[in-house]
């Protein structure tokens, strides 16, 4: 039985937020106050940040978390916000004061739920000061494929479970008493199993191929008190969900999930309540995933990708379109509804008629609201706008979206409109006390050709207290990661420390970067490096012949793929940066292969492992180590302790080879951070002594105030 407990929760008038019903356009990129100081590195602590928004049913309310950093003990405390999206009211915290609130979302009635301090809380909000516990079911996850769960069908006359279906427990080879006691003294780790590392994981990980460890799953079906076993597939069903007339289960799985040497290529199923299950798609050649029902349930509708097995087994140039495709749910020939759609959909959901498909998408910097006609036809741009749409939710009746907004000089707030994007809102103005005296920096979007006649796009944001006739000021290029993501319109507070304490930063959405199609997606295959390294330096000399910059002040810096294309621009232009600072950076690629956690990046995009002679050329060829020689830049390396995806014994060749070399060179290495250093007092940390490099080899003048 639920446990209910009754809390009242007191809401100072301290920590209410102003509900501003103001359009975007009336923004301002800076602060307008009379003698706004420079942003400071303490005023990190002072900046909030937005989670995901969630839309009650009714479109009445939306709930977001909002959290918080806390110098003192690193922590990032979270509260529970709620606020009408008619914007009658101030936003006010509904989480029990001092607690640590997350997840917000909300029951089919319209109660919000969230859970705090590892508790289930329950309140309506018309009367949010009333909260209710309540016991929340049983998170049971068993491996890689997902977990356990009990989905009730829409009539309510029956219930699906998905449970694994483990195998007999297998037999102990027997010891004596001797191998016994040595075997209780090892101290280590032992495995014979491919995928053996991941990324933030404790190592090593579980086995995904064990049966014992990652099961087999069943679909089982309970009715009039009597329940049957409605499949026996014997793979991982993952998106299980009912159709309208809870006649069939549609799902997604892979047949060779449990082959380690292959990557995902999932397929699209379904069941009906007599067992009956039926193959969607055929295909083996791609990935097919996010599967759902129309509201009729006649059609499926899910995202379809060239499966990385098929790249590496054809060795293509390409990693192939992602597209929405709409196939019959009683089989029958697929249709594409984004074959001409360049870009990456992503969130794809139905309207409640059927008529059309609602998705994610980003074209350039931006993130937008898209849609395109069930029935086929162009793709349609919802809203627009200079910014980021991000983590959007929806009302039941499909006539309200909430959203965060994206943009480069001011952190993120949220926003409410209509499905068609009208009557847009303003909701919050979460960090207008801790912005109130600073002027942060705008930035100006830059497009450009490249060496090849390409058009690329980035951002310069201007140094605080910028006057055209004061410079030539200092340049530092920060370079994205991915490679297969993108720069934009977000806020990012290391940019605007940089810009604050006089320099210009510049962001390049180099080739392989999403948002310009897929010639410009896959515009680096085979050669990470080259036309993106182009691209960048196109960037820097675009801002030089333009902006008053010291072409002989410039740094390169960044993280992850970001710290390769640092490693490689100080390797192939060395004459071109006074100081370089590679953040968890590969510089290695044939070392990389068998040591990182990822290897499917050298497969696809480098044509093969280091013992195929043509990728083993590429590898060398592409790797900044090569070039070590070259290097003149002081560069400044920048790793995690126990990183998987880049690990750090790369950094610690470049390191090496820089030294041996005589180039001014300083590592730091942040104990028991992962791939993402996380934390806090490490992100300060970083900021501080990036800066002080930047200072003593841009400004001859070290030291932070």
């Amino acid at each position: 039985m639920p446990c209910f407990t009754r809390l009242r929760v007191t809401l100072p008038g301290a920590l209410v937020l102003l509900a501003l019903a103001l359009p975007v356009a009336a923004q301002s990129g800076a602060s307008s106050t009379p003698n706004a100081r420079a942003l400071r590195v303490e005023d990190f602590y002072r900046i909030k940040s937005v989670g995901a928004p969630a839309l009650s049913p009714d479109g009445r309310w939306v709930a977001f978390a909002l959290t918080a950093r806390l110098e003192a003990t690193n922590a990032e405390p979270s509260e529970v916000w709620l606020v009408p999206t008619a914007a009658s009211a101030p936003a006010r915290r509904v989480s029990p004061e001092g607690s640590h609130a997350t997840a917000p979302s909300w029951s089919a009635d319209g109660q919000l739920q969230y859970v705090a301090d590892n508790k289930g809380w329950r309140l309506d909000p018309a009367t949010p000061t009333q909260v209710t516990e309540y016991e929340r079911p049983p998170s049971r996850r068993n491996g890689p494929g997902g977990g356990e769960l009990t989905l009730p069908a829409p009539n309510g006359a029956v219930t699906a479970s998905l449970r694994n279906v483990p195998p007999p427990p297998r037999a102990r080879a027997a010891m004596t008493e001797f191998e016994e006691r040595h075997e209780a003294r090892f101290k280590g780790v032992q495995f014979d199993w491919l995928d053996f590392q991941r990324d933030g994981q404790p190592f090593p990980v579980p086995n995904s191929a064990d049966p014992a460890v990652n099961p087999p799953q069943e679909i089982f079906l309970a009715r009039d008190g009597r329940e049957q076993q409605l499949t026996r597939l014997g793979l991982r069903p993952q998106g299980l969900q009912w159709n309208r007339d809870a006649t069939r289960l549609l799902f997604t799985a892979d047949s060779a999930y449990r082959d380690e040497r292959r990557y995902g290529a999932s397929a699209v199923y379904t069941v009906a309540t007599d067992g009956a299950v039926r193959r969607l798609t055929p295909d083996t050649d791609h990935q097919h995933t996010s599967a759902s029902f129309s509201p009729d349930g006649r059609s499926v509708l899910y995202t379809k990708q060239l499966s990385t097995n098929a790249v590496i087994a054809r060795k293509l140039d390409h990693g192939g379109a992602t597209d929405l495709y709409l196939v019959p749910a009683d089989g029958g020939a697929e249709r594409n509804l984004t074959a001409d759609w360049d870009y990456l959909p992503s969130n794809a959901m139905w309207s409640p008629d059927g008529r059309y498909v609602y998705f994610m998408g980003g074209v350039g910097g931006g993130n937008h609201l898209f849609r395109v006609a069930a029935a086929g036809g162009a793709v349609e741009q919802v809203n627009r706008g200079e910014r980021r749409i991000n983590s959007l939710t929806v009302d039941k009746g499909f006539r309200t979206i909430a959203y965060t907004v994206g943009l480069i000089e001011t952190p993120a707030d949220v926003y409410v409109a209509n499905i068609d994007g009208s009557n847009e809102r303003r909701l919050t103005r979460v960090n207008e006390e801790a912005l109130r005296d600073l002027a942060l920096s705008r930035a100006e979007r830059l497009q450009f050709a490249s060496a090849d006649g390409t058009p690329v796009e980035g951002w310069l944001m201007y140094p605080y207290g910028y006057r055209a006739n004061a410079g030539p000021y200092p340049l530092v290029v920060s370079n994205h990661g991915g490679p297969h993501s993108a720069d934009g319109y977000a806020f990012d507070f290391k940019s605007q420390y940089l810009a604050a304490n006089g320099y210009f930063v510049l962001k390049v959405n180099f080739r392989s970067s999403t948002g310009y199609g897929e010639k410009f997606l896959w515009g680096t295959w085979g050669g990470w490096g080259n036309r993106d390294g182009e691209d960048v330096m196109a960037g820097i000399d675009y801002a030089i012949a333009r902006y008053p910059i010291d072409k002989s002040k410039v740094a390169t810096m960044g993280h992850s793929y970001g710290g390769f294309m640092t490693n490689w621009l100080i390797t192939q232009y060395p004459d071109r940066f006074a100081a370089a600072i590679p953040g968890a950076g590969i510089v290695n690629w044939v070392s990389d292969y068998g040591t990182a956690d990822i290897a499917r990046t050298k497969e696809t995009e480098f044509y093969g492992t280091p013992w195929d002679p043509k990728a083993r050329e590429i590898m060398i060829r592409q790797s900044p180590l090569t070039y070590a020689d070259k290097v003149k830049a002081p560069t400044l390396f920048i790793h995690g302790e126990v990183d998987q995806r880049v690990p750090y014994s790369e950094a610690e060749q470049m390191y090496v080879a820089l030294k041996k070399n005589g180039v001014p060179t300083k590592m730091i290495q942040y104990e028991g951070m992962p791939h993402s250093i996380s934390g806090s007092w490490n992100q300060v940390h970083r900021m501080l002594n990036e800066r002080r490099w930047l200072d003593q080899w841009l400004k001859k003048s070290p030291g932070v105030s």
